[in-house]
């Protein structure tokens, strides 16, 4: 019941149609080295249908990855970032023999680590990188006064000597 509400439909492992289905864990965990903390935890579940008297065979992979990470630096401040994204791809390949699966499933679940990694570098790390730059400074409140006061003498300077051309 539990694959049927989570998958849309009911996901066996017994299949009676020369099928079968199968669930591939994958956790790595940061250790803490230069002060980030993080885990990377993904589920993959496989759906494989034979067809053609075996020689092809029909995949279905849905693939959830969650994610957190702390950061803890001095420099750049403490942030906690965490999140999930899940993902479905189908594929109909040749099947020469049982070991053929293995092959076929691992290029599939490789293919969307990597499709799912390059998301998550894009919508989590990319856009909370674009928020952080513009919310926060790195320039200290003394450094900024300095350059603003550089910037003031810069445009009084610029603008003394365009009034000089003018005339």
């Amino acid at each position: 019941e539990y694959g049927k509400q989570w998958y849309q439909r009911r996901v066996r492992g017994d299949q009676d149609n020369g099928g079968f289905a199968g669930a591939i864990l994958i956790k790595k965990t940061g250790d803490g080295s230069k002060k980030f903390k993080g885990a990377w935890d993904s589920i993959h579940v496989v759906e494989v249908q034979e067809k053609g008297a075996g020689r092809n065979a029909h995949y279905k992979l849905i693939s959830t990855v969650m994610l957190w990470l702390h950061n803890s630096r001095v420099e750049s401040g403490t942030m906690d970032l965490g999140g999930s994204l899940s993902r479905q791809a189908e594929k109909d390949a040749p099947v020469t023999d049982m070991s053929s699966h293995i092959v076929n499933i691992g290029q599939m679940v490789e293919k969307m680590e990597n499709s799912i990694r390059s998301t998550l570098d894009t919508i989590y790390f990319g856009r909370t990188r674009d928020i952080m730059n513009e919310t926060r400074s790195l320039v200290d409140l003394k450094g900024k006064e300095k350059m603003d006061k550089v910037n003031r003498q810069l445009a009084t300077a610029l603008a003394e000597k365009n009034k000089k051309s003018a005339q």
